[in-house]
């Protein structure tokens, strides 16, 4: 029933809250564990050294799992300080009973909190308000309390007033019903039936707005849609809110709320006897009409909303993982080529550390002169400097420029300097930002892009750190998700990658350095600057010579930092400086010098962890420097293999169904994958064409940067979209479903948005998308338009979800 005051109102103890028991509970994690990870968070530890570093404290548990605690318990004390202020306020009023505090305390989720507080909250002007300032609420009362006897009407007739603008009867009645609904509509449990009601039973329905209603647009194939809430993926809601926002779709969520009356009138004690019985159940249809329905809606959405968001953040995380640790190409001199047609190949050699050796630009479409002088350019930087590969950006005149460098290096007869495309996304970005300034402060923008695609090749971790993983884009949807936890989130990932591959503290640039875990920007650029003017650092204790760099700092940062050749033998390894002394003891008892047992398997073989466990040295660290003792410094990272396009595809005109080719998967979102076969245009291998057996999800088959043996499916030359198989057997011009293995996207944008007329009980989406290099904006168009396939017409395109669009 509706709560009212008691005569003893509950008191608001004051205590410290301790989010541990709850955080085990939820993440069915060990207390002790969860205990530690909080207090060192709370002492300022960083995840990724918890993780590595404090295994005995926190039971062994990963940085997955540290993540978790951290995110959890943000939330949990968010809602106890929400908590300790609805109480408060509730207090203020003097309506708080004790069983209104209990249920309050008990809250676990903060829209249950917002569900008991609603009441007390204060509100803009409603009706309710208006009838209870005309004095109408003890008739509403009545008519909550159900009363077995009286008269309504005449009862109302008490409550008549002009002064008070209730000139009769009806008006006194339907103002007292206002009160009421108000009270049904911010009723707790009445509130959480009705949530619960739209998740699971909800239907989203979809039609066009009346302004785009005989537009064509690239929201069509929401022109008259419907799903269930319940099973509706991320990627579609996302793309329905899109088409909200532009102004061409109108989405509701319905359920059948005549379901629900019974269980209503029961939760609010309708009496069937009762002469009230008709106000209250009259009061009750206008709260689920104009109120109740409405308000859950809303909740739903940003529920829903919410769960897209973070569904597509994971993708977009996932996918900036795989391409941060994609393979290095390693400490070797490289030629970083940036392509350009009318302002021409911007050139740059960088030396084993990057370094800039020289740079130069050569034209390829300004006839034969400038092409001879260009042959010439590339001759002698090769003959120079003798690289040992050459990076080209995969953009723009890309294909062309490969297929020059190849030819020139054919004619010198270099056999072992390969050719090897690299992605340009987000190089632009970096070329032009601060970051780049202060390195190269005399060079042009586009010189700055050849170098980057140059270190790209060398240490895909160490560059694109110094680029906005946004801008990187290889995720879906990145603009339509709370920017805050997109940022959060790839950060995190950042953090992660610097710190499990290690930095070596005498080349890293600033931006890679203020990845490092207890370092950040400002401490990174004193590391610089001071690297800059005493020179390398002989050991990792001599970064506590720099200004603002402390014990806990040092602490926190030094185990993720490399200086080969240091001082200590352990200085180029993953093992902390605040285990040397254990490493001395153990090399000690075996009769060797620390320098002879680094790498030594045989001498390693030989040790008996047992003999060094102790309070703070468990069996997770012994088993830690045992194996950095056997491979110091390992880079966790694949070994580098350039990938392979056939010399006979450069272009889509090349391409026909069935053949059969290798390319780089450049991005996976939750429809499928984008695979670079060497022709400009990623095609699109949708969820359903990604292997023999049912894939639920792209991303447990391929993985960002993953090499992939694909098939032509169908080619669009118009619209410039390419539907690719890796199933195996399966007939290139076979027959499919509208939507189930070729839509596609604008460029550089993937939507999964399959047009055409869905099959089958298929829904649009399951189409996919489709676009050219990944770009900023990937994950971020539709895809429409009218072409042909290149065996045939629009009509005969069998695959293609736009089908039905193309015959119209």
């Amino acid at each position: 029933m509706w709560p009212r005051m008691s005569d003893s109102p509950a008191t608001v103890p004051t205590s410290t809250y301790d989010p541990v028991p709850a955080l085990a509970e939820e993440l069915s994690l060990p207390r002790s564990g969860v205990a530690a990870v909080v207090r060192m968070l709370a002492e300022g530890a960083t995840v990724p050294f918890i993780s590595r570093y404090r295994k005995e404290a926190t039971g062994g548990l990963d940085e997955v799992q540290i993540r978790a605690i951290e995110e959890r318990r943000a939330y949990l004390i968010e809602l106890e300080e929400r908590r300790g202020a609805v109480l408060a306020e509730i207090q203020k009023q003097g309506k708080l009973t004790p069983e209104l505090e209990k249920k309050i305390r008990a809250c676990m989720a903060k829209a249950e909190l917002e569900d008991l507080y609603l009441p007390y909250k204060p509100k803009r002007r409603t009706r309710a308000i208006i009838a209870k300032e005309r004095g109408l609420e003890p008739l509403a009362d009545r008519i909550w309390s159900q009363a077995l006897e009286g008269s309504p009407e005449a009862e109302a007739q008490a409550f008549v007033s002009t002064e008070k603008e209730v000139p009769d009867t009806i008006a006194a009645l339907l103002g007292a019903r206002d009160i009421c609904a108000e009270r049904i509509a911010e009723h707790a449990d009445v509130r959480r039936v009705y949530r619960e009601a739209f998740t699971s039973e909800g239907v989203i329905k979809v039609q066009k707005s009346d302004e785009h209603a005989q537009k064509t647009t690239k929201f069509d194939m929401y022109a008259s849609f419907e799903e269930p809430v319940a099973s509706i993926p991320s990627h579609r809601f996302l793309a329905i809110r899109r088409g909200e926002t532009e102004g061409v779709l109108r989405a509701t969520l319905d359920i059948d709320t005549e379901r629900h009356t019974p269980a209503l009138h029961a939760a609010i004690g309708v009496k069937p006897a009762s002469p009230w019985a008709g106000e209250l159940t009259r009061a009750a249809q206008d709260a689920v009409r104009r109120l109740l329905v409405p308000a859950v809606q809303s909740d739903v959405r940003v529920d829903l909303k919410m769960a897209a968001d973070r569904a597509a953040v994971d993708v977009f995380a996932q996918n900036l993982r795989e391409l941060l640790l994609a393979a290095p190409f390693g400490t070797k001199t490289v030629i970083g080529i940036d392509p350009g047609q009318r302002t021409g190949c911007k050139c740059a050699v960088v030396d084993e550390t990057g370094k800039i050796l020289e740079h130069t630009t050569f034209y390829l479409v300004q006839g034969a002169d400038a092409t001879e002088r260009a042959k010439n350019d590339l001759k002698r930087l090769v003959t120079k400097f003798n690289p040992s590969a050459i990076a080209v950006g995969n953009g723009t005149h890309g294909r062309e420029t490969e297929d020059f460098v190849r030819d020139v290096l054919a004619a010198v007869g270099v056999k072992e300097l390969f050719c090897v495309p690299v992605s340009e996304a987000g190089a632009s970005v970096y070329s032009a930002s601060e970051v780049a300034r202060e390195e190269f402060p005399d060079l042009d923008v586009t010189v700055r892009g050849a170098i980057s695609i140059a270190r790209r090749l060398q240490d895909p971790l160490a560059e694109l750190v110094k680029v906005d993983p946004k801008s990187i884009g290889v995720g879906q949807y990145q603009h339509d998700v709370y920017q805050g936890l997109l940022a959060r989130k790839l950060d995190e990932v950042v953090e992660s990658c610097v710190n499990l591959v290690g930095v070596e503290l005498n080349t890293a640039s600033a931006p890679l350095l203020a990845r490092v875990a207890g370092i950040g920007p400002s401490l990174a650029k004193k590391i610089v600057a001071h690297r800059n003017v005493a020179g390398a650092f002989k050991g990792r204790r001599a970064l506590l010579d720099v200004p603002g760099i402390g014990p806990k700092t040092f602490e926190q940062a030094a185990g993720f930092l490399r200086v080969r050749g240091g001082e200590h033998p352990l200085d180029g390894s993953a093992v902390h400086p605040e285990r040397y002394t254990l490493v001395e003891r153990i090399a000690k008892d075996l009769g060797v010098p620390v320098t002879s047992l680094v790498g030594n398997a045989d001498a390693i073989a030989r040790i008996d962890p047992k003999r060094y466990l102790g309070a703070d040295v468990g069996e997770f660290t012994m088993n830690d420097i045992l194996g950095e003792l056997k491979k110091p410094g390992r880079d966790p990272r694949a070994s580098f293999e350039p990938p392979r396009f056939r010399d006979d595809v450069r272009t889509m005109e090349d391409l026909q169904p069935g053949m059969e080719l290798e390319g780089v998967v450049t991005n996976v979102t939750a429809f499928g994958a984008f695979v670079d076969i060497g022709v400009h245009q990623d095609g699109l291998v949708h969820v359903s064409q990604l292997a023999d057996r049912f894939v639920k999800d792209p991303a447990d088959v391929v993985k960002v940067g993953e090499k992939i043996k694909v098939r032509v499916l169908e080619i669009d030359l118009a619209r410039k979209r390419i539907s690719l198989t890796a199933k195996s057997g399966v007939p290139a011009t076979q027959g499919g479903r509208p939507g189930q293995a070729g839509a596609f996207g604008n460029k550089g944008q993937a939507q999964g948005q399959g047009q055409g007329q869905p099959r089958d009980g298929r829904r649009p989406g399951q189409g996919g998308g489709g676009g050219q290099r990944p770009g900023p904006n990937q994950g971020q168009g539709q895809g429409q338009g009218q072409g042909q396939n290149k065996g045939g017409n629009a009509a005969g395109f069998r695959n293609n979800p736009f089908a039905d669009l193309l015959r119209k």
